[in-house]
């Protein structure tokens, strides 16, 4: 009798929820979130790189309020893009490089933007990149997967793009190419060309050489365009949550030729630099990928270098691709915007532009993601809320990705709790509204600064206090590598960073709050001795399961004949192997 009374409560309260969603779907906004791969601020909004060439990225600003401190929270895909889709911070989670978000056991307890939003009555559709690791079941309809073609098929496999001189292209596929949609493939093998499809491939086919086949992002960015069209036409009065994820510009960076001829190479500007810049900075100490600081970033810089000649040849060659990679993504999100704009939606219709992390081009001699310092860390961020935010307006108070769910909640007026049960976590971040309806009072909720982490190997998996850091502030960024080294710049009067004056004892005490910004939002000490246990475990637990697997192989090293497979005993037997 009391089971039976429970469920017709529970059925009540659902309904209940449901009837409630409904009734205000007429007054909630939709949503379109367009999310770029590896999009730093070179965008001519941001003033990133002079060359940029982003004239609806531009457009919309005159409508959006425009975040000119947005920052990713780990610059990196997969645990950046969990982090936003979540709203729960690496750090919080656990989940703090490339493991699958949807097995870690706080996200996979905790609603995610689209599950939130469809249990709020709307109907959730994408394309494209959005999360790293795609989950079917979070989404109303789903219409493309990520796809980083087009690439470069040789005949047999993927491969780098040809024109693409070694060693740099011996990276690979996906990093070591980049370059124009070329049509003339003479010298090539038999059966080489340009193929797109991650999984099922296909010829990207260029007709007569007067027309092509559209692009990954281009195919998106049609079907987004073709989605909010049916969507204005139809009587429903549904919400719509739309996410678009464009791949470029990350690698490989392959465009149409028609982007690179707005880009000569011979007048390319690189970025701003200066000799011996990476001599006061300590990521290569601190963070030794293989014992020699030689990670990716550092790697790529020097193979570039080598492949042409010289770092400034390099550089241009490689920047050339990702202006006109930048320009190409530009191009796609003007026509989803224009799609929300020309079908009568822009009135009650949020939209949303960024991307998951920046990009280092050859600063402090670095080529790729993945550090702390403005270019991989700063982001674009445009928000146009109807009858809420600023048309024209920039903000200059420091946000980050973990900012755009809550808000979106706040926007939109979800109701409900994101977590799926107590083994979740709540929302991190803090509603933007604020800072949308008056960018210039910059008076909001969170804190000063934006906070990013860089995950510092699997030595320190799981505990977020062995992580390297970043604090930036509006004026400073301050970063902490887990050896206590520190970086910190002065953005007033070194917006390059150029200069490290942590060593200077007068910014002791800005240090020392920073760091306290930092650690203050980290779990305890006794959760993160916890942690360790739990990393410590799961180590020995993959050991052992590693351990029984060579003995499936290899019965015969088990030389007492107990039936298990001792640690000595594999010893042994591996070395006589």
């Amino acid at each position: 009798m009391l089971k039976n009374t429970l469920l017709i409560l529970f059925l009540f309260v659902q309904t209940l929820g449901q009837t409630y969603a409904a009734s205000n779907d007429l007054i909630r906004p939709n949503v379109v979130f367009i999310i770029c791969d590896d999009l730093n601020d070179f965008g001519s909004v941001h003033g990133g790189h002079p060359q940029a060439l982003t004239p609806h990225m531009r457009s919309f600003a005159k409508s959006a309020v425009t975040f000119q401190h947005a920052y990713s929270n780990n610059p990196v895909c997969a645990p950046s893009r969990a982090s936003i889709y979540t709203g729960i911070y690496p750090h919080t989670s656990n989940n703090l490089f490339w493991a699958k978000w949807f097995d870690n056991p706080v996200l996979k307890n905790s609603k995610t933007i689209m599950e939130f939003f469809k249990e709020n009555g709307y109907h959730v559709a994408g394309t494209g990149k959005n999360e790293h690791d795609h989950r079917p079941a979070d989404w109303s309809e789903y219409k493309s997967k990520t796809d980083y073609g087009p690439y470069w098929f040789d005949g047999k496999k993927r491969n780098a793009n040809p024109w693409v001189p070694a060693p740099f292209s011996n990276i690979g596929a996906i990093d070591g190419s980049f370059g124009p949609l070329r049509m003339d493939h003479e010298g090539q093998p038999a059966g080489a060309g340009w193929k797109y499809g991650w999984g099922k491939e296909q010829v990207l086919d260029f007709g007569n050489h007067d027309s092509r086949d559209l692009t990954p992002d281009e195919l998106n960015a049609e079907w987004a365009a073709k989605t909010l069209e049916k969507f204005a036409e139809h009587t429903s009065p549904q919400p719509l949550f739309l996410a678009v994820g464009f791949v470029r510009p990350h690698t490989p960076i392959h465009v149409p030729q028609e982007y690179f001829d707005r880009l000569p190479v011979d007048a390319l500007l690189l970025p701003a630099s200066i000799p011996n810049d990476l001599d006061d900075t300590y990521l290569k100490s601190a963070d030794p990928s293989d014992g020699n600081g030689d990670d990716k970033g550092y790697r790529y810089y020097k193979l570039i270098e080598e492949s042409y000649g010289s770092s400034e040849q390099g550089i241009k060659a490689f920047l050339r691709a990702y202006l006109a990679g930048v320009a190409a993504v530009d191009d796609c999100v003007g026509t989803v915007i224009d799609a929300v704009d020309k079908n009568g939606l822009a009135e009650n219709t949020i939209v949303i532009v960024t991307s998951d992390h920046g990009w280092d081009m050859g600063q402090k001699g670095y080529l790729f993601k993945n550090t702390l310092w403005e270019d991989s860390t700063r982001i674009p961020m445009l928000i146009r809320a109807p009858e809420i935010s600023q048309a024209g307006g920039v903000t200059t108070q420091p946000v980050s990705l973990i900012d755009v769910y809550p808000t979106l909640v706040d926007l939109c007026k979800l109701q409900g709790d994101t977590r799926k049960n107590a083994q979740g976590a709540p929302l991190d971040g803090f509603s933007m509204r604020p800072l949308l309806e008056n960018p210039q009072a910059a008076i909001w909720n969170g804190p000063d600064g934006a906070l990013t982490m860089r995950f510092a190997g699997p030595k320190n998996n799981h505990i977020p206090a062995k992580q390297h850091w970043a604090y930036r502030t509006e004026r400073y960024r301050y970063i902490i590598y887990n050896n206590g080294k520190e970086e910190l710049y002065d953005h007033h009067s070194d917006p390059h960073e150029w200069t490290n004056l942590a060593s200077k004892q007068e910014y002791s005490a800005l240090k020392a709050q920073y760091k306290q910004s930092i650690f203050s939002q980290l779990p305890s000490k006794e959760a993160n001795l916890q942690a360790k246990e739990k990393a410590k475990q799961a180590n020995k637990g993959d050991a052992e399961v590693w351990k029984d697997k060579y003995y499936k192989k290899h019965p015969e090293a088990d030389t007492n004949d107990d039936g298990t497979l001792s640690w000595p005993e594999f010893q042994k037997h591996k070395k006589g192997a």
